[in-house]
């Protein structure tokens, strides 16, 4: 009898689950609308463009899904550590920004496979005396760094003497506190850094030859952990996305070219 009774049990949960599951995509196709959340002043990720509209790669790629999806696309824009908060509460059904899979991360949030590579850099005024990112690694040294980003990880890891300051936004925050003279270096994404220099003084910030960490790092969109079938779907598009082009094309786009600035 308990046999019985724990295989109904059982049968009863693995159904609540596939619903579980199934939710998020089913939901996304009744409601007609796919919510991504974002943090726009992050270009070439994503950000609102001279017209007041976002723009972006991740952007671009959110559009395509909603477009295949046969539903209407709404950006929510987020602070960097409102992202996570805001897909775990229900508000959006998809995190796209320049976030790295983490173990500490994946306990909360689950990530669809990479779509891009970056590495972490460190930059600095053009004129100072750091050469190589050893330089920075010293008690009198402040780095700046992103909030809750894997920034301000990499820093506290291979600057340990460093003091480390925290800024919450786009990547562009810590190149105006660098050239305000609030911090002595700073610590991002090397495609961040390089994508901001061009809308500041030329030649007045210079990132350093060396790499920090172990090589590169991916970025992913990514779901709540129940929701299954959008993280499946999410991997399948991408796959479709990387065999018709369309991946390529915004690619070359927003990460491999400055041309964008032209047009947003």
């Amino acid at each position: 009898m308990k046999t019985r009774i724990l295989a109904v049990l059982l049968a009863l949960t693995l159904m609540m689950a596939g619903t579980a599951m199934a939710s998020t995509l089913s939901d996304i196709v009744k409601r007609g609308e796919l919510r991504v959340a974002v943090q726009s002043g992050a270009a070439p990720y994503a950000f609102v463009d001279k017209n007041g509209d976002h723009a972006g790669s991740m952007v671009d790629f959110a559009r395509d899904m909603a477009d295949r999806m046969g539903v209407k696309l709404k950006i929510i824009d987020f602070d960097w550590d409102g992202l996570i908060p805001a897909l775990l509460s229900g508000k959006a059904d998809i995190l796209a920004a320049d976030m790295t899979p983490t173990l500490k991360r994946h306990l909360k949030i689950s990530f669809c496979d990479p779509w891009y590579y970056v590495q972490p850099c460190v930059f600095t005024k053009e004129g100072a005396s750091f050469q190589k990112p050893a330089d920075a690694d010293k008690p009198d040294v402040t780095v700046g760094v992103l909030l809750g980003s894997t920034g301000e990880t990499i820093a506290k890891k291979y600057l340990p003497n460093a003091k480390i300051k925290t800024y919450k936004g786009g990547g562009r925050m810590i190149v105006q506190a660098l050239l305000a003279g609030h911090v002595d270096a700073g610590v991002n994404d090397d495609l961040a850094v390089l994508t901001v220099l061009p809308d500041f003084p030329p030649d007045s910030v210079r990132v350093l030859d060396d790499r920090l960490g172990q090589g590169k790092d991916p970025l992913a969109f990514a779901v709540r952990h129940e929701s299954v079938n959008l993280w499946q779907w999410v991997n399948l598009y991408l796959k479709f996305a990387h065999s018709d082009g369309s991946y390529d094309k915004n690619v070359k786009y927003w990460m491999e070219s400055t041309d964008w600035k032209k047009d947003h």
